[in-house]
């Protein structure tokens, strides 16, 4: 990780002026990136993909290979690193609530323990910050959208707050998933993608990849249907699914071969 990321980009002489700000001890202008300006983070971005554009989807993503090169362009971008952000040597590494190692990324079971204690919502407060929590790990639960429906109900306006037996039923089903949540494999770019899409009154899309003979999930995800969605007949529905599909791994698939698979049986006679 890039130490105080931000303050090592320069800012031009001629635009320091900008950031200039008043206090007790006088009038100061910055003459590095400051945290809090509203193009601050796209500026940064730029910059990193500008010095590491050789190293994207090749030796640089959640994880890296070849530090030895990754390290000569930052001593030449004269970037510092904070150490205690990094691991050597590592068989497995833990990042924003997720493991990383060999065979593909994890939920981190620490994490896991905290939402297994936690007792079913009292109010709509405590259901927000359920599902609220519980929203970073849907990549890893097949049907979520499904399954969190009857909760999902009760954030409505106007819908009184009653946690039904339905709701409890959805609240321990969507835990129980969670500990048994499966290793998502990070994407072969050499591969074809494989998208299954349904839908009735909720999308369910899945993205995956072919190898050894068995397809190996990298993301689900899912989309409940509004009101006017909901009326679509199957068939407007179905393909619905695949533009969802399309629009949510949008960063995975493109130029990439896509293998789209679809229950619809209409469908078979129009791709064929």
């Amino acid at each position: 990780m890039v130490i105080t990321g931000f303050f090592q980009i320069p800012i031009h002489p001629e635009d320091q002026h900008k950031t200039t700000f008043t206090c007790p001890y006088g009038t100061f202008a910055y003459r590095r990136m400051p945290f809090g300006l509203c193009n601050t983070p796209a500026s940064f971005q730029r910059c990193m993909m500008a010095i590491f554009s050789d190293f994207i989807e090749d030796i640089m993503e959640v994880f890296m290979d070849d530090f030895s090169r990754k390290f000569e362009e930052m001593w030449r971008s004269r970037l510092s690193v904070e150490l205690g952000e990094v691991s050597f040597h590592g068989e497995k590494r833990t990042c924003v609530g997720t493991h990383h190692f060999e065979k593909g990324i994890e939920v981190d079971k620490a994490k896991i323990e905290t939402v297994e204690r936690l007792p079913p919502p009292t109010d709509i407060r405590s259901l927000r910050s359920f599902l609220g929590h519980l929203g970073f790990y849907r990549r890893f639960i097949k049907d979520f959208s499904k399954i969190a429906k009857p909760p999902n109900y009760l954030l409505r306006k106007d819908v009184p707050f009653e946690f039904t037996d339905e709701c409890e039923v959805a609240f321990r089903k969507i835990k129980e998933l969670l500990v048994k949540a499966p290793i998502i494999q990070p994407p072969d770019w050499n591969l074809p993608f494989e998208i299954m899409c349904d839908a009735g009154d909720y999308a369910e899309l899945s993205l995956g990849q072919r190898k050894d003979g068995r397809v190996h999930a990298i993301y689900y995800a899912g989309k409940t249907l509004n009101e006017a969605q909901v009326n679509y007949a199957t068939t407007e529905k179905e393909l619905l699914a695949v533009v969802f599909a399309f629009e949510k791994f949008r960063s995975y698939i493109v130029n990439s071969k896509v293998i789209v698979y679809t229950d619809h049986a209409c469908y078979q006679i129009p791709f064929n």
